[in-house]
This record gives C-alpha cells, sequence and structure tokens, in this order.
C-alpha cells in the first residue's frame, strides 16, 4: 500500500539531490572561466570543434526551414491577397522563434551529445581521476574552455541559422513562386525591428539556451557512470533533457521578451 509513496520519496530525494549537483557543478564551472583569461588559447579548438564542425548541418537545416516557411506562408498568405507580407513572416518566424530554438536543438543533437560522449570518455578511461593527482584540475582545463567555446558557438550558429533560413524563403517566394523581390525585402525590413526582434530573439534566446545546453552536456559527461552503458545512457539523457529545457526555456522567454505588455 505505502511502496508507491517510498517509490516517490526515493525518486523524489534522488531528483534534488541531482539539482543540487548541477548547481554546484555549474557553480564551479563559472568559478573556472577566471582561467582562461591567462589561457586563452584552450578556447578556439574547441570553438572549431562545436562550432565549424556543427556548420553544415546548421546551414543545411536552416536552408531548408526557411523554404518550408516560404511554401507555406505563400500558400496561406495568398489566400488573402497578402503575399506581399511573406517577408515579414519569414523573418520574424525566423528571428522570433524558429532561428534560436532550432539551432539550439541541433546543437544538442551533434555537438552536446559529443561533449558528453568526450566528457564521459575522459572520465570512463580515468583521465580525469589522473589529472587531478597530478594537481591539475579539470575543471579549469577541460570543463572551461568547452564552456566557453560553446557559449560563443551556438548564438553564432544561431545567427547563421536565421540569416540561411531567410535565404531559403527568399529562394522559394522569389524565384520559385514569383513574389516580388522588393516587396519581400521592403516588407520584412518594415516588420524587423533590431532590439525588439533581433535582440529579444536571436541574441538573447541563443545566449540562454547556449548556457543551459553546454551546461548540461558536460554535467552529463562529468557525472556520467564510468562505464559504456553509463555513457550511452549520459549521451542520451544530454539529448533530451536539453531539448525540454530549450524548449520550456522558449516559453518562459517569449512570455517574458514578447508577451503582453
Amino acid at each position: 500500500m505505502t511502496g508507491w509513496l517510498q517509490r516517490l520519496g526515493r525518486y523524489t530525494l534522488e531528483l534534488l539531490a541531482r539539482l543540487g549537483r548541477e548547481g554546484l557543478f555549474l557553480l564551479r564551472l563559472l568559478q573556472a572561466q577566471v582561467f582562461l583569461f591567462s589561457r586563452p588559447g584552450l578556447v578556439p579548438p574547441q570553438i572549431h570543434f562545436l562550432g565549424v564542425q556543427s556548420l553544415p548541418i546548421i546551414a543545411v537545416s536552416g536552408f531548408f526551414v526557411g523554404m518550408v516557411l516560404g511554401l507555406q506562408g505563400y500558400v496561406n498568405l495568398v489566400r488573402f491577397g497578402a503575399a506581399s507580407s511573406l517577408g515579414a513572416l519569414v523573418a520574424l518566424s525566423l528571428v522570433r522563434e524558429l532561428g534560436p530554438v532550432m539551432a539550439a536543438l541541433l546543437y544538442a543533437g551533434r555537438a552536446g551529445s559529443a561533449l558528453t560522449a568526450e566528457i564521459g570518455l575522459m572520465k570512463t578511461t580515468e583521465q580525469l581521476a589522473g589529472m587531478e593527482m597530478m594537481a591539475v584540475d579539470p575543471f579549469k582545463r577541460v570543463l572551461a574552455p568547452r564552456f566557453m567555446a560553446g557559449c560563443i558557438a551556438m548564438p553564432l550558429l544561431a545567427g547563421i541559422f536565421t540569416a540561411v533560413g531567410i535565404l531559403g524563403g527568399y529562394f522559394v517566394a522569389v524565384e520559385q513562386l514569383g513574389t516580388d523581390s522588393g516587396a519581400f525585402w521592403s516588407q520584412m525590413q518594415a516588420a524587423v525591428e533590431f532590439r525588439e526582434d533581433v535582440v529579444n530573439g536571436v541574441v538573447i534566446k541563443s545566449i540562454v539556451f547556449s548556457i543551459v545546453a553546454n551546461w548540461i552536456a558536460l554535467f552529463e559527461g562529468y557525472d556520467t557512470e564510468p562505464t559504456a552503458e553509463g555513457v550511452g545512457r549520459a549521451t542520451t539523457r544530454t539529448v533530451v533533457n536539453t531539448s525540454l529545457a530549450v524548449l520550456a526555456l522558449d516559453f518562459v522567454l517569449t512570455a517574458f521578451l514578447f508577451g503582453a505588455k
């Protein structure tokens, strides 16, 4: 009769303990960022690994998402004689929502899982323990550069996704469907505001998503069980938890930044 209460209590305690470890991990990770001022050379290789190598999937996905937006938007707007507003529809959809959110989800699937697997493998092979035995802090030498690189790379990837998506929408709307090119760009420029849309959408959202995505990826790798199965489960948790966190934060940020004032 009380078995389910015991299981619920045990699960709750485990969840709270895990949240506590995650919070302490983030605090230690942020403190380790100071070390990078003396060793900035540790960051660029990680930017290449996390950002540059993620660029193909970001660019290709952004182009196709923009094409789909252009096609679907045209089909619906032409019914109301508002096809000239297609540029505004594509740009606002990408800048406010799809750009940062899709970039974060793709980043979690490609770079976040790679981060977790890399750190998890280093823990499994006792490389992190060996560094601690040699009085080398793995937070400073291993985790901090990857966190900083990810926080730099992901907002740039979100901006690239948005820009390429707009080009994809332009290609479908103007080159394929015959929408007026001048109307496409003029309506976009009139509708999109730098502070309200670009800063609140692409900049702020992508920065928040990058912090959360890299935090989860590094924690899952560092906290993984030192076995092959443990690394696999940690990689899966990274993608799932990051995706859920991004979608939940997107709602909160949208309500806060774009909600009724």
